[in-house]
């Protein structure tokens, strides 16, 4: 599978014109050109995040309008993001960073959209690989 991963905090940022991330992930959100991705996990963080009715919306629209696609979790990725969180509980790593990494894993993806750089650059895909972080 090709993509990018798009984790919370640049979905955040793009919506939120007074974040601090907000222009750097504008900027990169319109030079990617291969298929976002993302999970739930990121988006129920994000919605939680941005707060209001009206940002909201335009998180849906990203789903709906912007091709932001949704990858699938089910209950056989349930042990390895466990196994990840038990892993780097140090960070911590949340629910949304092991979803991000196991399906990482299982698509064969390496490129991820975060603000939280220093996170992503410690996790390792598979236990080995590292991920390519942008912006």
């Amino acid at each position: 599978m090709r993509g990018v991963l798009v984790d919370t905090g640049p979905l955040v940022a793009t919506i939120d014109a007074d974040d601090a991330f907000h222009e750097r992930c504008v900027t990169a959100w319109r030079r990617l050109y291969e298929p976002l991705l993302t999970v739930w996990p990121v988006m129920t963080e994000a919605m939680h995040l941005v707060g209001s009715p009206l940002a909201q919306e335009r998180l849906w629209d990203l789903l709906d309008k912007r091709g932001l696609e949704l990858l699938p979790l089910g209950a056989t990725d349930v042990p390895r993001m466990r196994a990840l969180m038990k892993k780097y509980h140090d960070l911590p790593m949340d629910v949304a960073d092991a979803a991000l990494v196991r399906v990482a894993e299982r698509e064969g993806l390496s490129t991820i959209f975060t603000i939280d750089q220093d996170e992503f650059r410690t996790y390792r895909l598979n236990g080995t690989r590292r991920f390519r972080v942008l912006p």
